[in-house]
């Protein structure tokens, strides 16, 4: 067979890194590409780009669903300075910051850019702790936590979290509508303020340490930690995506993105690749749901991307439309040179259909590339960008940052060092402390493998988190990630997600969680049909047996061999800590919280307990 043809892009940097083995059994990688110099505030490269190019629209978002609103980076600049003047006049600090509560849009990254020229942090909360969280009970430790000094919504649907959770005297900015027995400010009185000089005094004193944002981990397992980003961090970061990904330097990014601001892929990553390099960020508004996924792709026949950003659920959702779509195809395969997945693993058959359909369309594949980084790296780390990336690649490090793998059990946890890596948690010297250590190395819990151990060089693989994995009561162990990632590829497309259970029981189990939509295509059921009807129809029944079916024969021992499910019909809580707002499930959280469930699992009378047939 002849090697595939994929569209030209221009790749650099983590192809090649020296490996050090030392006596305590640790291994430091470092990428051979020394990092190059980038500036000291993320705000100089928008700065740039105003001058450059000043009518180039920064950012877009459709107006209550209809046409494009945009933004040119000279109008950005000068809205960002009368912000930043309102700031100044209205005292806020680090120890006082903006708390933004809204879901992506355009008055929230003038907001966050206002706050960078005034020197002021700010911290893009989830909204879903305001709309649908029924006690608030993370909302109100964050705000405690960050005792702001402004607090930003969108509108008077965020009300009753206002009214709960946020101190009164405390001013609340808000683009539209009004909250009752709540003085508010329009935010239309901060884009009229007139900057003065104190703007640019303040911005004078922003430094490479300056604090210019937090993001809040999910809190999965315990509450939110604050991660303190600095203008370093995400500017060493921007640099060493260019060194990876020439392309972004070559051509301004066209980016159509609905990932949450309040996640460091979204807010860092692909913020910080539009104003680090020029482009243009179009609001998504939809999500991969069955809800929202039509918005994103009614964005996608009409923007088409030069490089396309995604969590593996998106992904598959946009492959399944590609299939029947030919508006769809034309578009997004009309130039974009790149996709870009992370926060799971993207199963292969996905990336197969991806490849397939491409070819179709356009003659020549998209390469997808992937890597591991997280909150408290900026989040990009380790980097798969070489021509052979496939499902479960994590790559190399980047330039400029330290890898060290040390042995935890039988694992290697990734630690990182470098200058896009946090000082520590705010307001939290402890759970500093404990997360860094002796040589300075951040400790991720993330554990990664060789690809090939005669080859190191050719990167690695992502081999689960350390925290995940456990003990059956035979003292054999099971490594989550790896299973789990082939369950939901063999269960592919019923199987949204799985949590490994086991923990001190001498087989292993699975809780399920399905696609209700998918299954109720499967199934022949109407849209509407009611989750207990498409869980009990014989035809997903025997679905899911021939799968239970399947694992157990394949499984090498009783590490890897699935003895029984349970499929869990009351999708995952936020609240409970089990979902994070990209859809990521937590497999501790579930496992706390769904303890009576595993019980009925192992008991195993229950005619819901899904055990192997034996043959």
């Amino acid at each position: 067979m002849s090697k595939p043809r994929y569209r030209a892009l221009p790749l650099g940097g983590s192809l090649e890194a020296d490996f050090v083995r030392r006596d305590d059994g640790s291994t430091l990688v470092v990428s051979r590409e020394a990092l190059r110099p980038y500036p000291k505030r993320l705000t100089d490269r928008f700065l740039h780009w105003a001058e450059a190019a000043p009518d180039r629209t920064l950012v877009a978002k459709r107006v209550k669903g209809g046409e494009w609103r945009r933004v040119s980076y000279a109008e950005a600049l000068k809205s960002a300075r009368a912000i930043a003047q309102a700031l100044l006049d209205r005292g806020v600090s680090v120890e006082r910051p903006v708390a933004i509560l809204s879901d992506n849009d355009i008055e929230h990254l003038l907001l966050a850019l206002g706050a960078m020229f005034a020197g002021v942090p700010y911290a893009s909360v989830s909204p879903a702790y305001s709309l649908i969280s029924q006690d608030y009970g993370k909302l109100r430790h964050i705000l405690d936590l960050l005792t702001p000094g402004l607090v930003f919504a969108s509108g008077p649907a965020y009300a009753k979290a206002i009214a709960a959770v946020v101190l009164a005297g405390t001013p609340v900015v808000l683009t539209e509508g009004a909250i009752d027995g709540r003085t508010t400010v329009p935010f239309a009185s901060l884009l009229q303020t007139v900057p003065t000089a104190a703007v640019d005094a303040a911005y004078a004193k922003v430094g490479p340490d300056t604090i210019a944002k937090f993001l809040f981990t999910s809190g999965s397992t315990k509450l939110p930690k604050g991660v303190i980003n600095t203008q370093r961090m995400l500017c060493a970061n921007q640099q060493m995506i260019g060194q990876c990904f020439p392309a972004l330097a070559a051509e301004p990014p066209v980016l159509v993105d609905w990932l949450p601001w309040n996640h460091t892929f979204g807010g860092n990553h692909n913020i910080g690749i539009t104003l680090y390099n020029g482009g243009t960020l179009y609001i998504d508004e939809g999500k991969p749901t069955p809800a929202l996924i039509g918005e994103t792709l009614r964005n996608l026949r009409e923007i088409a991307p030069t490089i396309y950003f995604n969590v593996p659920k998106g992904f598959e959702e946009i492959a399944n439309a590609l299939e029947t779509d030919a508006v769809l195809r034309k578009t997004l395969f009309s130039r974009v040179r790149m996709f870009f997945f992370s926060g799971a693993g993207l199963s292969q058959p996905v990336w197969d259909k991806l490849d397939r359909l491409a070819e179709q369309e356009c003659g020549e594949r998209i390469r997808m590339l992937t890597g591991l980084g997280m909150t408290e790296t900026a989040p990009f780390a380790i980097c798969a960008n070489a021509w052979d990336v496939k499902s479960g690649h994590i790559g190399l490090p980047a330039p400029g940052l330290e890898l060290k793998l040390v042995p935890v059990g039988d694992k290697q946890e990734v630690r990182y060092r470098g200058p896009n890596v946090t000082p520590g948690y705010w307001r939290a010297p402890e759970q500093t402390a404990e997360c860094f250590d002796a040589e300075g190395f951040y400790c991720s819990g993330d554990a990664a493998t060789p690809m090939d151990a005669a080859q190191p060089e050719r990167g690695f693989m992502f081999d689960g988190r350390i925290g995940e994995d456990f003990k059956l009561s035979t003292g054999t162990f099971v490594s989550v990630g790896p299973l789990r990632a082939g369950i939901i590829a063999a269960g592919d497309p019923l199987v949204q997600d799985v949590v490994v259970a086991g923990i001190n029981r001498s087989e292993v189990g699975i809780l399920i969680f399905l696609r209700l939509d998918a299954c109720r295509d499967f199934t022949g059921l109407p849209a509407n049909a009611p989750a207990h009807i498409v869980l009990g129809h014989e035809h997903l029944r025997a679905f899911l047996q021939r799968l239970v079916d399947t694992l157990h024969s394949r499984g090498t021992g009783s590490a890897t061999r699935v003895a029984r499910a349970l499929v869990l019909a009351e999708p995952p809580s936020i609240d409970r800590g089990e979902i994070t707002d990209k859809g990521s499930i937590n497999q501790r959280a579930v496992l706390t919280h769904r303890d009576a469930d595993v019980v009925r699992m192992y008991i195993g009378t229950d005619r819901d307990v899904i055990v192997p047939r034996k043959h």
